[in-house]
């Protein structure tokens, strides 16, 4: 198994405080109605890998290699201290019914470990499941609300030192105060920090603003005739989270194939992959239940960024969550004649076809105009909650990182060689995320072992994909 090549050793944890304190009138952050959407559990995980001829010297001296580890941490450690400065919310604590956040410094998590192997051996084998204990573990302690205490940190870092040099960046922040936009402008804004001290004017512009609840209000629970949330249901089930990688001629090839059907509209790349891999786990789940294709229904989640969407457009450095949800249905009818056919596959033009009317349908219905919706925005969310719970559907969620500067986040030891994701916990979940060159795209599915075992043999998949190649 490629598990058994990762061995982390934590040597230290320690809290890294803003360098300057919030200023009082910041001191309590108020939730927006998309934030209340979000569980608290949530916190997804991001990799960035940096390898050893970027940061260390070829001399072979290994104490002076040790020396320089040390330094690099501590240069993470003061920048990142600078930068939550800006991101106060994210040293911060819930409030005790988790509606507000208190940001009165407490700080963030900083983990300092070593790995004993090479990035080399990474990049040979690069597992999602065994990339989990490169990013902090952030549990669920004992406390009220969905289970999550009030004094657990809203992010945590983990910066992982390979044994030939190499670092990994690892960190966790709190879905329920950033979405992908609002986390890839902290990275950023904390690389550039590192860089150069802070004094660039770029971070100037990055800085965010934390007052999406003027926007996006959010709903009293105790007083409103809209149902509270509830924390969702964990349930025992084994799956398997592997990784996909398009390149960018083989999504070209893909994008020409499903033109016509998508005509006047060009394909996007998120759009013509997410088309292919419901395809084929709706055919994998067939194969692996033995329910013709034909007889189940299926749904298909996106996210969509609402800050270009409004009238007029809403500036991206807005902080917290600003994502409205989506969903297709592709009903026994789109499979024409599959109840009667031998052909146990799906029309990949009908169902990208379907799947674009539909994005362009709840696009033109969703509220993007102020003053928000906010229980318009809280009913659309039930509703998918409602649909989820139709155990006869099979429910497929997506959530994108593409078009992110992931890859220009240079702390002052170049850009990053890799940036990945790993294994998030959650199933039946596609994320995708640019490669390096920008154009190909790597997807992590995690599904059920049953689904997997028949979705990464599919030969129209195969044509396209290749299944956790080495990094390169």
């Amino acid at each position: 198994m490629a598990t058994d090549l990762i061995k982390v050793e934590i040597i230290e944890r320690q809290t890294v405080k803003p360098s300057s304190p919030t200023p009082h009138p910041l001191r309590t952050i108020q939730l927006s109605v998309f934030d209340q959407m979000i569980p608290c559990h949530v916190y997804p995980p991001t990799l960035l890998f940096y390898a050893a001829n970027n940061n260390v010297n070829g001399s072979g001296d290994v104490a002076a290699m040790r020396m320089k580890k040390r330094d690099y941490c501590q240069h993470l450690i003061q920048s990142l201290a600078k930068t939550l400065t800006h991101f106060y919310p994210l040293a911060g604590r819930w409030s005790k019914g988790h509606d507000m956040i208190q940001c009165t410094d407490d700080g963030a998590e900083f983990v300092t470990a070593r790995v004993k192997c090479s990035l080399s051996q990474i990049f040979e084998h690069p597992d999602p499941e065994m990339l989990t204990g490169l990013v902090p573990a952030i549990g669920q302690a004992d406390g009220d609300g969905d289970g999550v205490s009030t004094r657990l940190p809203l992010l945590a870092v983990q910066a992982n030192l390979f044994d030939c040099g190499g670092i990994a960046i690892g960190l966790k922040m709190s879905h329920r105060i950033v979405d992908g936009t609002t986390a890839s402008t902290f990275i950023s804004c904390w690389a550039k920090t590192a860089l150069d001290g802070g004094d660039n004017h770029q971070v100037h512009f990055m800085v965010p603003k934390f007052n999406a609840a003027s926007y996006f209000p959010p709903l009293d629970f105790l007083n409103s005739s809209q149902p509270s949330p509830s924390p969702p249901e964990l349930l025992d089930i084994k799956y398997i989270t592997k990784r996909f990688v398009f390149d960018a001629p083989k999504i070209a090839t893909l994008q020409s194939n499903l033109a016509s059907a998508l005509a006047p509209h060009a394909p996007t790349r998120v759009l013509v992959l997410s088309a292919l891999i419901w395809k084929c786990a709706m055919e994998a789940l067939s194969k692996s239940s033995n329910i013709p294709l034909g007889s189940r229904p299926s749904s298909f989640k996106l996210a969509m960024d609402l800050r270009r969407r409004f009238e007029p457009p809403m500036s991206q450095t807005l902080g917290g969550n600003a994502v409205g949800i989506i969903f297709v249905i592709a009903t026994p009818s789109l499979l024409k004649g599959q109840e009667e056919s031998d052909d146990e596959t799906i029309d990949l033009k009908d169902l990208v076809a379907k799947l674009r009317k539909g994005i362009e349908q709840q696009n033109a219905t969703y509220p993007t105009k102020l003053p928000f919706d906010s229980n318009e925005a809280w009913k659309r969310d039930q509703e998918y909650g409602k649909l989820r719970g139709n155990v006869d559907m099979y429910h497929l969620c997506s959530g994108s990182w593409c078009r992110f500067p992931f890859y220009e986040a240079d702390f002052g030891w170049g850009k990053p060689t890799w940036v990945s994701i790993p294994s998030t916990g959650i199933k039946d979940l596609v994320i995708f995320i640019d490669k390096r060159d920008g154009k190909g795209i790597e997807a992590l599915l995690s599904v059920s072992e049953e689904i997997m075992e028949h979705f990464e043999s599919n030969p129209e998949l195969l044509k396209y994909a290749s299944v956790n190649p080495r990094v390169m």
